[in-house]
């Protein structure tokens, strides 16, 4: 039996290409079998055809390259929830950039792992490059860390403020993400204290009062660009807040972080500048394939306590001979090179093709909400300030706002998320496809609309 090819090398290109053309193959088959947003059918059905297709998934023999890739990349694009598919609005799953996806495949080919120089030597001087650009977006000399996302990056910001100041106390609006609360759990430090965010934004009054009644040391988390809603906290009032009780700021613009690309929309990240640490996440409005997070730092310094030793990776002498040193730039220690797509997409792009992308999805946005706001049988919950678009049909229920999803989903017609606002369930639509069009907003809502017709739960 013969070796199978591998990716890298002299020899690598020629024995990627014809498999490139299987999977490509496979991807439009799928796509064209599912011939929608999702499969229909729902959970059991999928899986159903899932396990007709590769329930062989360890043969004794196996069954070749062409055949394992047409069956499975068939199989799962045919059963994808596909963010390029322009009824497909539900969640902060970007429709990744071509050339960015393209760029990801020249990653998994070359296999760099970012843990010391001699694995990934112009893949580090790459990341060194990338980071301290998208840090100066913010601070004169800022720098950023690569993660898997806002998740990571959060709980690296919480890290590194307990690090510097000690068991901090984490002080955030109702509206903040999962995530923080999660970090706080996994590092130890005391439950968040969570004050109101009557209209989507942390309440400035109650945020001043917990900080004067709270003990140091503190962490205040501010958001800018919700999962629910889009909402952009007030972060210049809320930077004064925390000069005047000596508190550090941490900002989740894990979805809103982009805007800063935007010369139209970059005023709405105004006081950004006056946080410690920033989360970012490209693989939202960023058009990335997954994962491309960042946590950005106003001061390089700041990533001190991640410093780690480990002989065969960064020992002691080859740093003081010059051999950078890599395990300080993360929690992981093997990690991918998302660097790359992330470097491809800003050098091909620039800044003026991601404001276009940036502005083109925000105008998609302020469409459907007009609308929305114009249907008689259709209630706005309000204007967009990013590109979550909140609307439920007039007089329903919330039983029936949720029944309406689920059997979109059920059907594979569209996918719309669900999201809770001024104590109502809403269906909510996240609009990250800057190819949409006029025809695919006003079909959206007819979709959603036919389909409350069909009946509500009993």
């Amino acid at each position: 039996m013969h070796s199978p090819p591998l990716a890298g090398g002299t020899a690598g290109p020629a024995a990627l290409r014809p498999l490139l053309d299987v999977v490509l193959d496979a991807l439009h088959q799928g796509a064209k079998t599912r011939g929608g947003p999702l499969p229909p059918g729902g959970p059991e059905a999928v899986a159903r055809r899932v396990h007709d297709a590769a329930h062989d998934i360890l043969p004794t023999h196996g069954t070749g390259a062409q055949e394992a890739l047409t069956t499975l990349v068939r199989t799962l694009a045919e059963g994808a929830a596909d963010p390029a598919e322009p009824h497909c609005a539900a969640h902060l799953h970007t429709p990744p950039l071509a050339l960015a996806t393209a760029a990801d495949l020249a990653a998994s080919a070359l296999n760099p792992s970012m843990d010391s120089w001699d694995q990934a030597p112009a893949a580090s001087a790459l990341e060194a490059l990338l980071t301290r650009t998208l840090g100066q977006e913010i601070w004169p000399h800022g720098d950023a860390l690569i993660t898997t996302g806002g998740t990571e990056s959060n709980q690296l910001a919480l890290l590194l403020a307990r690090e510097h100041h000690g068991p901090v106390q984490v002080v955030c609006g109702a509206h903040t993400h999962h995530s923080i609360h999660r970090a706080a759990w996994l590092l130890g430090l005391p439950e968040p204290v969570v004050v109101p965010a009557p209209t989507g934004t942390t309440d400035l009054a109650a945020l001043d009062d917990a900080l004067t009644d709270l003990h140091h040391p503190l962490l205040v988390v501010a958001t800018a660009g919700t999962t629910d809603t889009g909402a952009i906290d007030p972060l210049p009032a809320i930077a004064d807040l925390c000069a005047t009780h000596h508190a550090p700021l941490h900002v989740d613009a894990a979805y809103g972080g982009p805007l800063l690309f935007s010369d139209r929309h970059r005023h709405q990240l105004a006081g950004i500048e006056r946080a410690h640490t920033v989360t970012l996440d490209l693989h939202k409005l960023g058009w990335q394939p997954v994962a491309a997070g960042l946590l950005a730092v106003a001061d390089p310094h700041h990533l001190t306590p991640l410093g780690h030793t480990a002989d065969y990776l960064n020992a002691d002498d080859d740093t003081d001979a010059g051999l950078p040193d890599l395990l300080g730039r993360s929690l992981r220690t093997t990690r991918r090179p998302d660097v790359l797509k992330i470097a491809v997409t800003l050098r091909a792009l620039g800044r003026d093709g991601l404001a276009h992308l940036i502005d083109h999805v925000h105008a998609h946005a302020r469409a459907l909400a007009q609308l929305i706001d114009q249907h008689p049988q259709l209630e706005l919950y309000e204007h967009p300030a990013l590109t979550t678009v909140l609307f439920r049909p007039r007089d329903a229920t919330d039983d029936t706002v949720a029944h309406i999803r689920r059997t979109l989903l059920t059907n594979g017609t569209a996918v719309l998320g669900r999201a809770r606002a001024d104590g109502r369930l809403w269906l909510k639509a996240t609009l990250l496809n800057p190819h949409l069009t006029p025809h695919d907003l006003h079909t959206l809502l007819e979709t959603t609309l036919g389909t409350s017709t069909e009946g509500t739960p009993r």
